[in-house]
Formats: C-alpha cells, structure tokens, sequence
C-alpha cells in the first residue's frame, strides 16, 4: 500500500503507527495509514488483517 520512499513500517512491525496518514477523519476520531491500520483517537487500532490493539491509556494510581 506504501509508495513514497522510504517506505513506512509493515503493519506487522512493532513501529507501525509510525506510517504516514492517506485519509483523516477527524470527526469521526479515525485515521488510515499507508499501511493499511486504522488508528482511533482513544489510540486503539485495526489492522488490516482485523486485529484489534487496545487503547493504551495512563494506569489510574
């Protein structure tokens, strides 16, 4: 899905939210990158093999 050099992360790699935005929805609190994950506002994730990342949010102490 990338075509820009240097290519971004795999979606499989450990860095992959490091990819570049292609389409932005803001007012729907979702983005997709080049690599085929979608990022969510809560900073959970869908990738494109429809696994699911948590959010990861601070732990309440």
């Amino acid at each position: 899905m990338c075509s820009h050099q240097p290519p971004c992360p795999a979606a499989d790699s450990a860095d992959h939210d490091a990819a570049r935005i292609v389409v932005s929805r803001p007012e729907q609190g979702w983005s997709l990158l080049c690599n085929g994950v979608v990022i969510f506002d809560d900073t959970g994730e869908l990738l494109p093999d429809r696994r699911t990342v948590e959010p990861r949010r601070p732990a309440l102490v």
